[in-house]
């Protein structure tokens, strides 16, 4: 096989880079060691954060530090283990989480974030799958009128610089909203942009359907095989060898197998999440995504059920499965939403690649020609797909990027 461009890696970035190139009359092939977006891009909160503009920080006020060193919190859980691996990455990342240098992170990051609703529409309208798509946001449900007051005085912040919408829900309007929801609550703060997606991995198939329409092709491979060929790259598939002109990485958390391979040292780490659904208990109902605040969980509205989603769990990408925020989260949301019985046989398990400074990595390698990285995207790979695969399609094609790709650059590391 022959292409002028490989994709590696077939979750969400992947395939919408492939589909950005595919349009602009490259013949491009996507390669995964398994089926398409069975991976980080399967389970998710089923979000397009458009509200998402400052990346999820590492915390810095001592009572959060105490709280999660005891590591018995629903919204971080971390391996003892694996400290020792994670502790120079911990590091950089509080320190990029420090209030003045969030807030840099952020106006750069939001170049990103601000396109992300308009890119998926303008895909899902192509792919025939506006079906996926829900408009009307997710909501930051309070226990307390602490925390639902600091929340309000962030957002409002966040609507003066960034001009975000949001609505202030008091605990009448809330119970409205969400008749099944416990009363126990004392407002919400309804993000209003953002769009919530009822199928991730269906979402993620429908662009891909409409990558092979346009002649892309998908195949099994193995992205470890990837070596330079000329002018070009070479890879092993089940289909044969594959000749290449350009190559991009878009292999999430196990991106830094292949760019360590190629001599790149990246600080690149894992956040890992777990989800499960539910059926609603008898005619129960969740009209709107939303995350209890206060004690580090979130439940959304699926196509299979009700999802109830986890935290970050800090450990090493490949270590046993410990998904014990989700049977710490499970009781209080019964409380909260009457969940019914389970619908998964086990807990669904995923690994966010993360990079110490929150933002993904986006571009050229510095030392191979015609080689290209698209990943890092921590909690947002769904919402910033398009926008990757367009950006990243924009710089192979030789085109203006209609976003400024300095900041996501790879040797900024």
């Amino acid at each position: 096989m022959r292409s002028d461009a490989v994709v590696l890696g077939a979750g969400i970035i992947g395939i919408c880079v492939a589909l950005h190139l595919q349009k602009r009359g490259r013949t491009v092939v996507l390669v995964d060691r398994r089926g398409a977006a069975e991976e980080t891009s399967f389970g998710n909160a089923g979000l397009i954060q458009r509200e998402g503009v400052y990346p999820y920080g590492f915390p810095h006020d001592f009572g959060a530090l105490l709280r999660y060193g005891l590591n018995r919190t629903i919204d971080a859980h971390y391996h003892p283990s694996a400290l020792p691996r994670l502790a120079p990455f911990l590091w950089q990342y509080w320190h990029h989480s420090r209030p003045a240098r969030h807030a840099e992170v952020a106006r750069r990051y939001s170049k990103l974030i601000e396109h992300c609703v308009s890119e998926h529409e303008v895909l899902a309208a192509e792919a025939g799958a506006t079906g996926f798509l829900h408009p009307g946001g997710w909501m930051k449900v309070f226990r307390t009128a602490r925390e639902r007051d600091r929340r309000f005085a962030e957002a409002e912040r966040w609507q003066r610089e960034f001009g975000i919408n949001y609505r202030a829900v008091d605990a009448r309007a809330l119970q409205e909203m969400e008749p099944h929801v416990a009363p126990v609550l004392v407002g919400a703060l309804h993000w209003t942009d953002p769009v919530a997606v009822d199928d991730p991995q269906g979402l993620a198939l429908a662009y891909l359907r409409a990558f092979e329409k346009l002649g892309g092709k998908f195949v099994q491979g193995n992205a470890g095989s990837l070596e330079a060929d000329g002018d070009g790259w070479r890879l092993r598939t089940a289909q044969g060898p594959l000749l290449a002109g350009a190559a991009v990485v878009a292999l999430g958390p196990w991106a830094d197998v292949l760019t360590r391979a190629l001599g790149y040292d990246l600080p690149l780490a894992v956040k890992r999440g777990y989800h499960m659904h539910y059926r609603a208990a008898g005619e129960a109902k969740l009209n709107t995504p939303m995350l209890d605040t206060e004690r580090g969980y979130f439940l959304a509205p699926m196509r299979r059920g009700i999802r109830l989603t986890t935290g970050a769990e800090f450990a090493l990408r490949d270590a046993i499965r410990t998904p014990v925020q989700l049977g710490r989260a499970e009781p209080i949301a019964r409380d909260l939403f009457p969940l019914a019985e389970r619908l998964d046989n086990e807990p669904w398990m995923g690994a966010r690649p993360c990079t110490p400074d929150m933002m993904p990595v986006i571009g050229p390698a510095p030392r191979h020609a015609k080689l290209w990285f698209a990943f890092g995207h921590a909690h947002h790979g769904l919402t910033l797909g398009p926008v990757t695969g367009r950006l990243v399609a924009e710089m192979i094609c030789g085109e203006k990027p209609f976003v400024d790709p300095e900041p996501y650059r790879v040797d900024r590391f």
